[in-house]
Order: structure tokens, then C-alpha cells, then sequence
């Protein structure tokens, strides 16, 4: 028989190895699902895998997919290691894609060199106004913020279609659901010709080096790690609980809603309906993945942006349903979480009838 005995402290060594083994454990799950639906598992792997970056073009394209992911995922590792469970940076990015949009829109004809800063810093007030809801829902009404931020998620899918139905529509758009175009001086410049790999990238760069050291070397950081860990301990420090939720609240919001203006400005061009397949929802997975860790969170937005590539790729070149991007992702969020266990318990095993030990008889001598 298996069974789980609690470890006397948390294992260091399954910290890192659980997201490793969540990794094996997806692929040879892969490899089966593609086995039973009648593809060769080796080829269907190699393409949603290796063939979408076998060349530089598919390397940049894989950094414009995972750039969005990557901004959400560093804002919601600070909320994470504060104990702050915000599930909403999916809708703090597009409220952040729809700002910048009102912004740039009305720059369309313009070359003021204040029409692309204008359009990101709305982005980014646009995700922080949409965080500092829940915050204040949080810190003024004791409302869970696990349920009024994906409450919040709805609420910004039906902002985003009421505004590219609505006041942002082009007038010119022979009745589509999207904006104009954006102008030349909103959009984000090109690194590269012939790609389109966007300033963004930079965006990305700084808030890692940015988050890892604002968590790592500064006093704040340090009381947002003791908040996470003992909350009853930063009260009794006399760290400001209500201040350092709302922190990390809005400054995820403010990442998310970078992202979201980056989307618009960058690769898209405008508001559209379809601005976001799900990053704020992968980042989640991509946060827990990379242990809450700067540099792991690289590696496994990287990994996740890698997913959203091979999918598109296997439905084109292998004719498989869209559903295969998700179903990787909740393979590897469910092989993350039985990982997890590993780390505060250690599997033992045993006989499943255990031979009992005979027991000697005493007759009582009569006197």
C-alpha cells in the first residue's frame, strides 16, 4: 500500500522538482492522448513543440505570444506570495487594452510623440483602476477577492464587446466589431524587420528585473513574503496589511493592463473582440510553475507561450480541435498541484496485510 506521511518540514528539493516532474508527467500524458486519437505521438509532439520556433521567425513570434503572459504572471506572483489570490488579470487586461484604445483612437491622423506613451500609461491606469476594485472590495466590505475578481472578468468581457460594438466601432468598418486602426505614432516599434517583435519585450525584461529585485532586496518585499507566511506575525511587526494588499493588487493590475495595451498597440494593431485567448487565465499556471520566482516564471511563460504556438500549429498542420491548447494546460496545472504534495508529504509503502505477531498464552496455574 501507498501512503502519505506528513515530513516534518517542507521538502527545498521538491520545490523545484515538482514543476519538473508536472512537465514529464504532461508529455507522456501527451504522448498517450495523441496515441489514442490515431496520430504518431512522436510527430504530433515534435509539432506542437519544436517545428513552431525550428526557425528565428518562430522564435520572435514565441516571445510577441508569451510577453503578455510574463507581465501578468510577474504582478500576480506578488500577490501570491502575499497570500492576495487574485484570479483577475484576465480582465484587468483587456479593461487595459480597452483604456489604451480610447486613448489611441483619437490619435489615429496624429504624430505626437505623446500619442504611444499616452496609450500605454491608460493601459496600465485602466488595469490598476480595475485591481483597486477589488482591493477596496476587499480591505472596505471583507469580500473575497478569489470571487469578486473573476466576477470581474465577466464583467470586462461585456465592457470590451459593449465598447468595440459601441463608442470605439469604426464608423468605418463596414459594421465589424473592432476599432479603427491605430496610427503610426501609437504603435509599439518593431525590434526586428521582417518580425514583429514590439518594444513590449523591453516592458518584459524590466518588470522582471524590477519584481525580482523589489521582492528579494527591499524592506517592502520583505513584509509582503511575511504577510503570505504568517499574517498574525506582520500584524504584530506592525506592517500596514491594508496597504500592502491594495500594493499588490494595483501593481498587478498595472502589469495586466501594460499587457493589455501592448496587445493592442503591438501585434493587433486595434480593439477587437479577441484581444486575449486566455493569457491572464495561463498566467495563473505560469506563476505556480516558476515557483513565484522571477526567473522561473520566464522559463515556464516561455514554456506556456510554446503551447499556444504548437496548438495553433496542430490544428492547421494535424487537424486537431482548438481544445488541445487547454487540455495541455490543465494537464499541467493538475500534475502541478499532485506534485505540490510531495513537498509537505513523502510516499511510503508497505505490505498491504501485515503478519501479526503471535502472542503467547498464559494459563493460570490453579493453587
Amino acid at each position: 500500500m501507498i501512503k502519505l506521511e506528513p515530513r516534518v518540514e517542507r521538502s527545498p528539493a521538491w520545490s523545484y522538482l515538482s514543476p519538473v516532474l508536472a512537465i514529464l508527467l504532461t508529455l507522456i500524458t501527451g504522448y498517450v492522448v495523441f496515441a489514442l486519437l490515431g496520430h504518431d505521438p512522436l510527430n504530433a509532439l515534435y509539432t506542437l513543440l519544436i517545428a513552431p520556433v525550428a526557425d528565428w521567425y518562430g522564435v520572435t513570434e514565441l516571445l510577441v505570444m508569451t510577453i503578455p503572459i510574463l507581465l501578468c504572471a510577474y504582478g500576480l506572483a506578488l500577490c501570491y506570495r502575499a497570500s492576495v489570490w487574485n484570479i483577475g488579470a484576465e480582465g484587468q487586461l483587456l479593461i487595459g487594452g480597452v483604456c489604451a484604445s480610447a486613448v489611441a483612437v483619437n490619435f489615429v491622423d496624429s504624430t505626437s510623440a505623446f500619442a504611444m506613451p499616452l496609450t500605454l500609461f491608460a493601459g496600465i491606469a485602466g488595469g490598476m483602476l480595475w485591481a483597486g476594485l477589488a482591493a477596496f472590495m476587499k480591505l472596505r466590505l471583507n469580500t473575497n477577492e478569489i470571487l469578486v475578481t473573476i466576477m470581474l472578468n465577466y464583467i470586462a468581457v461585456n465592457v470590451l464587446l459593449w465598447a468595440v460594438h459601441g463608442p470605439l466601432k469604426d464608423p468605418h468598418g463596414y459594421n465589424f466589431p473592432e476599432s479603427a486602426l491605430f496610427g503610426d505614432s501609437t504603435l509599439l516599434p518593431i525590434l526586428f524587420d521582417g518580425t514583429r517583435l514590439h518594444l513590449g519585450l523591453a516592458f518584459a525584461l524590466l518588470a522582471l528585473c524590477a519584481t525580482w529585485v523589489f521582492i528579494s532586496k527591499t524592506f517592502i518585499g520583505f513584509q509582503i513574503q511575511v504577510l503570505g507566511l504568517d499574517a498574525s506575525a506582520a500584524k504584530m511587526a506592525g506592517y500596514k496589511r491594508a496597504l500592502l494588499i491594495a500594493g499588490v493588487l494595483v501593481i498587478s493590475g498595472g502589469l495586466a493592463g501594460l499587457a493589455g495595451a501592448g496587445e493592442v498597440a503591438g501585434p493587433i494593431g486595434q480593439l477587437v473582440p479577441q484581444i486575449s485567448p486566455g493569457y491572464g487565465y495561463a498566467a495563473i499556471i505560469v506563476a505556480f510553475l516558476g515557483r513565484l520566482h522571477p526567473v522561473g516564471i520566464t522559463f515556464a511563460g516561455l514554456l506556456m507561450g510554446l503551447i499556444y504556438m504548437g496548438g495553433e500549429l496542430a490544428q492547421i498542420n494535424m487537424g486537431l480541435p482548438n481544445a488541445i491548447t487547454g487540455i495541455f494546460q490543465g494537464l499541467m496545472l493538475f500534475y502541478l498541484l499532485s506534485c505540490d504534495v510531495l513537498i509537505t508529504y513523502r510516499l511510503k509503502f508497505s505490505l498491504p496485510f501485515k503478519q501479526q505477531k503471535a502472542q503467547p498464552i498464559h494459563i493460570a496455574q490453579e493453587s
